[in-house]
């Protein structure tokens, strides 16, 4: 009833967790971007298909675009089932969630999509505050989704969602901090390149939109698009996520995980800087949906 798409690369530690905790489908695609480990070894020993998309950039993270690279995906990759559930390979299912996305494909009503509820961990604890949001877009028919920004795309869905009980357990740290820091340099660089690249574009973010748009995507469109031109976003995102939504709460990971948060942000500030004045900003590429 439901196929499974995991994206991934050099995924041999996390890949074989993820793999088990969707052993009930018998569709599950890894779409690896030519790992350089026992990925797709792991994943053909488990019976999941191996595809690896034709790019000339897939030397670089998601091929440089990640909204492309899973646009791609969901319009090439030849799913069994009318459902795809995508997944991380550092994300479980648990057995709640693995029943509640079955009940829900199986009397969707109107719904194209669902939204998961997601648990982060750090340092073994569950972070359940400092998130910046718990829902994320997992299940879906492909043909009625889309995706867009170079990286940690908005989820665009053509039709109503619905939400599902449960929760997916992700583990963002699991290869260890200097894994964590390595991954978000090189996302920051795409940031940078994204910010660039909405200057320079017709996009217009309406604060009314992100504050009252009755679709849940839409309002997380325009709060991003608002949120990266707005001035002294490191404090902002650490005061976010450590007051606002209470991330003292969750105690040392709170504060560990806000404080890197909003490291990150000063790091696609610097990197923005410094491609607007080598003059890079005039090349700011333009959005894929291929």
């Amino acid at each position: 009833m439901i196929s499974v798409l995991i994206p991934a690369k050099n995924e041999e530690q996390d890949l074989p967790d993820c793999l088990a905790s969707v052993s009930w489908s018998d569709d599950i695609h890894v779409y690896d971007s030519y790992s350089t480990d026992r990925t797709v070894e792991i994943a053909q020993g488990f019976g999941a298909k191996v595809i690896r998309r034709d790019s000339a950039g897939h030397t670089g993270i998601f091929g440089g675009d990640e909204a492309a690279h899973k646009n791609w995906a969901l319009k090439n990759i030849p799913f069994k089932y009318g459902w795809v559930l995508h997944l991380d390979a550092d994300e479980r299912m648990t057995p709640e969630l693995a029943a509640s996305v079955r009940e829900a494909v199986s009397n969707p009503g109107a719904n194209i999509a669902f939204r998961v509820q997601r648990r982060d961990y750090l340092l073994g604890r569950w972070l359940k505050h400092v998130q910046t949001t718990r829902f994320y877009l997992r299940l879906f028919r492909p043909e009625k989704m889309r995706y867009e920004r170079l990286v940690n795309p908005v989820s665009l869905p053509d039709g109503p969602v619905g939400e599902v009980g449960g929760y997916l357990d992700h583990f963002p740290f699991s290869k260890g901090m200097a894994h964590w820091l390595d991954r978000h340099n090189s996302y920051s660089t795409l940031e940078a390149r994204q910010t660039l690249a909405n200057r320079g574009s017709c996009t217009s973010f309406s604060l009314a939109n992100a504050l009252f748009a009755r679709d849940y995507h839409e309002r997380q469109f325009h709060r991003k698009g608002l949120f990266y031109q707005a001035p002294a976003r490191p404090l902002i995102k650490f005061l976010f996520l450590y007051v606002i939504k209470r991330g003292f709460l969750d105690g040392k990971g709170g504060f560990t995980y806000a404080m890197l948060q909003s490291i990150y942000e000063y790091m696609i500030v610097l990197k923005t800087r410094e491609l607007a004045g080598s003059g890079q900003g005039k090349a700011a590429p333009t959005l894929s949906n291929e």
